[in-house]
């Protein structure tokens, strides 16, 4: 789903989330508290076959009692979806079988900002590329919870 409303109204009683950038290479993530105040980098996930990358995330899921799922949505910037939208949209449906509410949430900008906080925050260029998937995802799931303290 993407509409915050829909995907309050399925949880709530709040509790956890799960934020999920996912790429090609590496799905970063990160965690909110229960009360949707803020949220953190968690662990970074080396992709390799689907159902490894699925039960990687159901292990996050189950260890951190999450609730619900908020993935990255790589929306073009005129809004329009891509090749890229399509896949993360896939991958969604396909990991809709773990029967969490599940938030895609526009993620234009997100990788940008966080590069420029870790460069501001002095982070050298080897550093960041480790930590800027989970930090985009904590990003990601920050804005989301934001809208839904909000409505």
């Amino acid at each position: 789903m993407e509409d915050v409303t829909t995907f309050a109204a399925a949880l709530p009683d709040g509790g956890r989330l799960l934020g999920l950038d996912v790429g090609t290479q590496t799905i970063g993530t990160a965690l909110c508290d229960a009360g949707w105040s803020f949220a953190s980098p968690a662990l970074l996930i080396k992709r390799t076959r689907f159902t490894a990358d699925k039960a990687a995330i159901g292990a996050i899921i189950g260890r951190e009692q999450v609730r619900g799922i908020v993935i990255g949505l790589p929306l073009n910037m005129d809004g329009s979806d891509s090749p890229r939208t399509q896949s993360v949209r896939a991958f969604a449906r396909n990991i809709g079988d773990l029967t969490l509410p599940l938030l895609l949430w526009d993620e234009r900008w997100s990788t940008v900002a966080v590069e420029r906080a870790l460069i501001a925050a002095d982070v050298s260029r080897a550093k960041r590329a480790e930590r800027v998937d989970n930090a985009a995802a904590a990003y990601i799931l920050q804005g989301a919870i934001d809208a839904l303290t909000r409505s």
